[in-house]
């Protein structure tokens, strides 16, 4: 039995593009809620009467830090309680999250804020401890490819999240209004996945024991690409939830950048398959380290709108590909590890972004927008070393190769 039919054929599960859809929506959920509360981190500072740096605490890293807690559980709980459970609980968490928020306004407390955006932090990182391998399990030949059209719709849920926002910002519309509307497309997903027969995950199906899974953690190379995911999610991500009030400072219209920022890296991510045939996963984050760095450069230097739109689609070309790739490239490179390695991936990316929050707001406190890209900007510099190596060690060996899982034995394509 070829592995693609082993993996895709579990228990009479669903067909895999219904299931990749609704992971899809999942997602887009995940990225609705980070765009309209990119919109809105400048008037929760005002309406708690509060510095940026506190709502980079409690109004922003929170939902990174929940999803890093929960990416690293949910990926060790997908085999055990099944990663349909898993992802209607996510979905349970992300509405209970936002109807905190909302509440959160009407007592004023930033602690009510904290746990709400928390809560919705842990039911973004349980969608993605669940969606990720899910979609490494039904598409085993085509991962990086698969999971970068699959995280094409964090920044198509960004440019809708970010519209939303912008179009209700014309009509007057509070806050609480803008994050109400994350209800909407939250319980469209649950419902979708209700009626679902998800699979199980790819490595359970090859026979690989849990020992064999635990011990890909300890491989001196996916400790690289663990510490790696440190600096492209900062580098990603850390500028991003603020890239409306960056943005704003520099040359106004703070949240249609980060749209078009979104709107380029969905169109990336999308058409993902030739860059990855192309370059290969170790060519594509040795380039989009470069472009990355090269962006945030150009953007601390803008005076002008057309500047500003310029350089941020510079950036957005730079960071389009690292978290996809990154993902899969991991299970590429060390499928035994299963779910586990990809959620510890989620989380170092979660936890590094959500420190990243109150750094970014400290420094917009203290200095200014440009300085705060100029200091993020080492990260990326950084990155064209380590993955420069990569590729390097890589071409020596004969090339990238993608490991397979065939029953208990691995091979290579």
């Amino acid at each position: 039995m070829s592995t693609q039919t082993k993996c895709s054929s579990d228990s009479a599960a669903s067909s895999p593009g219904k299931l990749f859809a609704a992971s899809c929506f999942a997602l887009v959920v995940s990225a609705v809620a980070f765009g309209i509360r990119a919109d809105i981190v400048d008037a929760l500072a005002v309406h708690f009467r509060t510095t940026k740096e506190a709502v980079g605490w409690f109004g922003a890293g929170g939902a990174f830090w929940g999803f890093a807690i929960s990416i690293f559980i949910g990926g060790q709980l997908c085999d055990l309680l099944g990663m349909r459970a898993l992802i209607l609980f996510a979905c349970l968490l992300q509405i209970l999250g936002v109807a905190g928020t909302i509440w959160s306004g009407e007592t004023l407390s930033l602690s009510t804020l904290g746990i709400a955006t928390l809560l919705v932090g842990l039911g973004n990182g349980l969608v993605e401890a669940v969606i990720n391998p899910l979609v490494a399990t039904i598409y085993p030949d085509s991962k990086t490819h698969k999971l970068n059209l699959l995280h094409a719709w964090w920044p198509g849920g960004i440019v809708i999240g970010g519209l939303i926002g912008y179009g209700l910002s014309q009509v007057g519309a509070s806050w609480q209004v803008k994050q109400s509307v994350v209800f909407i497309p939250a319980l469209i997903y649950g419902a979708m996945f209700i009626g679902m027969r998800v699979p199980r995950t790819e490595r359970v199906q090859s026979g690989v024991s849990t020992a064999e899974m635990y011990a890909e953690v300890l491989r001196p190379l996916f400790l690289v690409f663990l510490f790696c995911m440190l600096l492209t999610a900062a580098t990603e991500l850390g500028p991003g939830q603020w890239m409306g009030s960056i943005m704003n400072s520099l040359a106004g219209q703070g949240i249609l950048v980060l749209v078009w920022i979104s709107l380029i890296m969905w169109i990336g991510r999308l058409f993902a398959g030739p860059v990855v045939h192309k370059l290969s996963p170790p060519g594509m984050l040795v380039a989009s380290a470069f472009i990355a760095a090269v962006g945030l450069l150009l953007m601390s230097t803008v005076e002008s709108k057309a500047g500003a739109f310029l350089a941020a689609a510079v950036f957005a070309v730079g960071v389009c590909y690292f978290w996809p790739t990154m993902l899969g490239t991991t299970s590429e490179r060390f499928p035994k590890g299963g779910a586990l390695l990809m959620g510890l991936m989620g989380a170092a990316g979660m936890t590094s972004a959500g420190f990243a929050q109150p750094l970014v707001g400290r420094i917009l406190d203290k200095y200014d927008a440009a300085t705060a890209l100029r200091i993020f900007a080492i990260l990326p510099a950084a990155l064209i070393v380590i993955f420069g190596l990569i590729y390097i060690s890589d071409l020596c060996r004969g090339g990238y190769r993608a490991v397979r899982l065939a029953g208990d034995e691995d091979r290579s394509e």
